[in-house]
């Protein structure tokens, strides 16, 4: 078959075309070798050739001798499926672009402390990626009320409201609270809470939880569990978790496919010794 024909593939009932040429790219695979002189695992069947495989997955092996590189979404996970299927087609180089794709996903782990006492709630929010921290950082804010000279308790106008910075304990987590806390001996006892783009200013804890759960769910994490650390001191953890691509391997195989093996190999050796 000469490069420029075209050729109808039928993987599993999921239909494609492309050129002779493409499924030529790789001289040693499967593919090249239907085209050469046919495969037991192939079959004609109404002027296509049919292979008994995952159609779903074939798209990703099919761009790859597109364009001999591997472009995944964000949050893939059938990291073994696509292994297996590059396998039944002979495709060394795109099992290694695969291994390293599985190395660029993160899994990262988010907790919230939470404790409700009468007048007050306090928060403190850990993250294992520094970076989610800062920008959630950016998006809280804590207010206070600021009694003037004149300050009359019975119009709550006279009151003026100023920015309480978070605290940083690390930088990976942070602290807040809101509501009125008689004991903090301070006169910004009253404190409201505001996360980005909702405009409220809240100063009820579980109305502050609420939000913050769902700016969370909104970011792509989901809730895994839920505990109670200090039931005397009413604290209770949220946990919550996601898988953070550091970014999409768009790499070229033919850009350097022994450096990708090597760099592979170290990747591997190295968290191992982890």
């Amino acid at each position: 078959m000469s490069k420029g024909e075209v050729v109808f593939l039928s993987v599993g009932g999921m239909k494609f075309t492309t050129f002779a040429a493409t499924l030529k790219r790789y001289q040693d695979s499967k593919l090249a070798r239907v085209l050469e002189g046919g495969d037991p695992d192939f079959r004609l069947v109404n002027g296509h050739l049919f292979v008994d495989r995952d159609g779903s997955l074939f798209r990703y092996i099919l761009d790859f001798l597109r364009t001999r590189q591997l472009i995944l979404p964000p949050g893939f996970s059938d990291h073994d499926r696509l292994v297996r299927e590059a396998d039944f087609y002979d495709l060394p180089s795109l099992i290694d672009l695969i291994h390293q794709d599985r190395l660029k996903q993160r899994l990262e782990i988010l907790e919230v402390r939470f404790s409700l006492q009468e007048t007050y709630s306090y928060f403190r929010v850990f993250c294992s990626c520094n970076g989610t921290i800062e920008t959630l950082a950016g998006r809280i804010t804590v207010s206070a009320e600021q009694p003037s000279q004149n300050w009359n308790p019975s119009f709550s106008g006279h009151r003026s409201l100023v920015s309480i910075p978070l605290q940083r304990p690390s930088h990976h987590d942070l602290v807040f609270q809101c509501g009125t806390d008689y004991s903090a001996g301070d006169e910004f006892s009253t404190r409201y809470v505001s996360i980005q783009p909702d405009q409220r200013k809240l100063i009820n804890g579980s109305n502050v939880l609420g939000l913050l759960v769902d700016t969370l769910l909104r970011e792509g994490f989901r809730l895994v569990s839920t505990r109670t650390v200090s039931p005397k001191e009413k604290i209770e953890c949220y946990t919550f978790e996601r898988t953070r691509r550091t970014e999409l391997l768009n790499m070229s195989v033919e850009q350097g496919a022994n450096r990708n093996v090597t760099q592979f190999k170290a990747e591997k050796s190295q968290s191992k010794r982890k």
